[in-house]
C-alpha cells in the first residue's frame, strides 16, 4: 500500500505542478502589460520539477513511476513485475484525476472556465493549429508521442541501472521530461503519460476525449519499445559483468 500511495501522491505532484503551471501561469497577463507569464519553457521545466522532486521524495519508496507508459516499459525491460502494473496504473490514474479536480475546483474560482477550444484545461489534442498557426498529423502526434516516451524509457533504466550514479538519477530524468516538454508542447501539449491525458481529458470532454486513445496507445507502445531496447540492445548482459 505504501507503493501505490507513492504513486497516487507522485503522479498528483506532476499533474498539478504541471498542468496547473500551463492552467494558470503560462501566460498571467496580456503581453502589452509587459507579462508574458512563464510560457512554453516555463511549463517545461515545471513539469521535468515535478518529476525530479517526487523521484527524490517517494522514488525510493516506489520506484517512481508516475506514469503508465513506465510502469509498462519498466516490465518489459525487466525492471518491475508484470502482477504490480494494474494496481500502479489504478494508482497513478487515481493520483492524476484528483489532481485535475483540484485544479478545476481552483479554476472555477475565478469564474465558469471556458473548455470549448482544443487544449483547454491543459488538455491534449492533435490536428489543430494551437501554436504558432500550426496543426500536426494524428501520425505525427503519434510518431512524436511514441519517439518521446521512448528515449524517456531509455534514460529511466540508464539513469537507474546499477552501474549508472544512482544519485544524479532522478536529475537526469526530471531533465529529460524538461526536455520532451520542450520539443512537443507545440505538437501535442506533450502526453507521455496517459494518466496526465486521462484527468484533463475528462473535465473537458468532446474531443479530448475522442482523441484519448492516441495518448494512450502511442506512450504505452513506446514506453515498451524503449524498454526493449534497453534491455536487449544496451543493458550488460551477464557474460559481460562477469568480463568485468
Amino acid at each position: 500500500m505504501k507503493k501505490l500511495f507513492a504513486e497516487f501522491f507522485g503522479t498528483f505532484w506532476l499533474v498539478f505542478g504541471g498542468c496547473g503551471s500551463a492552467i494558470f501561469a503560462s501566460q498571467i497577463a496580456p503581453a502589452s502589460n509587459g507579462q508574458m507569464g512563464i510560457l512554453l519553457v516555463g511549463v517545461a521545466l515545471a513539469f521535468g520539477l515535478t518529476v525530479l522532486t517526487m523521484a527524490y521524495a517517494v522514488g525510493h519508496i516506489s520506484g517512481g513511476h508516475f506514469n503508465p507508459a513506465v510502469s509498462f516499459g519498466l516490465v518489459a525491460g525487466g525492471r518491475f513485475s508484470a502482477k504490480d502494473l494494474i494496481p500502479y496504473i489504478v494508482a497513478q490514474c487515481l493520483g492524476a484525476i484528483v489532481a485535475a479536480t483540484a485544479l478545476y475546483f481552483i479554476l472555477i474560482g475565478s469564474g465558469k472556465p471556458d473548455f470549448s477550444g482544443p487544449g483547454a484545461f491543459a488538455t491534449n489534442f492533435y490536428g489543430d493549429a494551437v501554436y504558432f498557426g500550426k496543426g500536426y498529423s494524428m501520425g505525427a502526434a503519434f510518431l512524436a508521442e511514441f519517439l518521446l516516451t521512448m528515449f524517456f524509457l531509455i534514460i529511466i533504466m540508464g539513469a537507474t541501472d546499477k552501474y549508472a550514479n544512482g544519485k544524479f538519477a532522478g536529475i537526469a530524468i526530471g531533465l529529460a521530461l524538461t526536455l520532451i516538454h520542450l520539443i512537443s508542447i507545440p505538437i501535442t501539449n506533450t502526453s507521455v503519460n496517459p494518466a496526465r491525458s486521462l484527468s484533463q481529458a475528462v473535465f473537458v470532454g468532446g474531443n479530448a476525449i475522442s482523441q484519448l486513445w492516441l495518448f494512450w496507445a502511442a506512450p504505452i507502445l513506446g514506453g515498451i519499445v524503449g524498454g526493449l531496447i534497453y534491455k536487449f540492445l544496451l543493458q550488460k548482459n551477464q557474460e559481460e559483468e562477469l568480463a568485468h
